[in-house]
């Protein structure tokens, strides 16, 4: 169903924006195309976060589409945008990567922006979490909480850089851990994620980085069943369980939407390839549980300010 944002929040604005004037720029409409859902709790609803981020903080109209995810469905959803005088749509994934660059020329009065793809055409633009850091710094985590010497990470695709992070974190902390690596080939399929989960859990691993989307509330409250420990991701996912969830590894894209729904409406989006870590204020941490140790938790706060500086992980140093 096509949707727009408005009606109630243009009604609070009328009450409580009195004297907010509407931003004035390029910037006219927004529209957002999710593959999925909105309410996975995760990626997609980080996505309608930042749709509303926009809405709030620049007064435009904003609207969006769920499960778009074939050609024809992404074709017609930008003819509907274009109807109603949107300039910017955000495509909430890779895998608008190759329309998106296909259609950008024939609709030159529509910017299009999209995640961890490649960008083609002076409209398009790719924005890409540099998230091999993140996945550090929760790898140290496990490696630090892990009693087994064991823990997985249970990733949708083999390219998440996070993955290889996460590995190099664990083992910075505890040269004697095992990481055990599945990959589901897919965000959010329950049913292939929990029987890897179960493997995971049946050869000894006692944390798991939850490396996906429409799957990780499944797979925590899995590990929440058994008295065992994840990693988040995405989003903070404590709200699962404080004495499951250790930490999570964050991305704030409902941030990094208004920063560039900012920029566009400032003339300043760059087409091309941006990428986005801790120092843009847009990666972080989520918060900890009480399990884990408060000096611990001090020391890799420090070791975070440390390569926001520097740029260099510890590993690095």
């Amino acid at each position: 169903m096509y949707k727009k944002l408005g009606l109630v929040l243009i009604l609070l604005f009328s009450l409580f924006g009195c004297g907010q004037p509407t931003a004035q720029g390029k910037l006219q409409k927004v529209g957002l195309l999710v593959p999925e859902t909105i309410d996975d709790q995760v990626w997609g609803t980080k996505g309608y976060m930042g749709l509303l981020k926009i809405q709030s903080e620049l007064k435009v109209d904003v609207f969006y589409k769920e499960g778009v995810n074939n050609e024809s469905e992404i074709r017609a959803a930008i003819d509907e945008f274009k109807q109603n005088d949107v300039n910017l749509v955000f495509g909430h994934g890779s895998e608008y990567a190759n329309f998106f660059n296909t259609i950008s020329s024939e609709y030159p009065d529509i910017h299009f922006v999209l995640f961890n793809g490649k960008a083609d055409g002076k409209n398009v633009t790719s924005l890409n979490f540099k998230s091999n850091a993140m996945g550090f710094f929760g790898g140290m985590v496990a490696g630090e909480m892990s009693k087994s010497d064991k823990v997985g990470v249970l990733a949708a695709f083999e390219w998440q850089p996070e993955v290889d992070g996460f590995f190099e974190g664990a083992y910075y902390q505890n040269e004697n851990v095992h990481v055990e690596i599945q990959y589901v080939q897919d965000w959010n399929d329950t049913s292939i994620a929990i029987p890897l989960l179960n493997e995971m859990i049946k050869n000894g691993v006692d944390i798991v980085y939850v490396a996906g989307d429409g799957y990780n509330v499944s797979v925590i409250e899995r590990l929440k069943e058994e008295g065992l420990y994840a990693i988040g991701f995405v989003s903070d996912q404590s709200d699962l369980g404080k004495g499951t969830v250790l930490t999570s590894t964050v991305q704030h894209v409902d941030v990094l939407y208004e920063v560039v729904a900012n920029s566009f409406n400032k003339g300043e989006l760059e087409s091309g390839e941006l990428f986005f870590d801790f120092q843009d204020g847009v990666i972080s941490l989520g918060k900890f549980s009480p399990l884990v140790d408060k000096e611990f938790q001090a020391s890799l706060k420090d070791q975070i300010e440390e390569y926001k500086k520097t740029g260099l992980l510890p590993n690095q140093l």
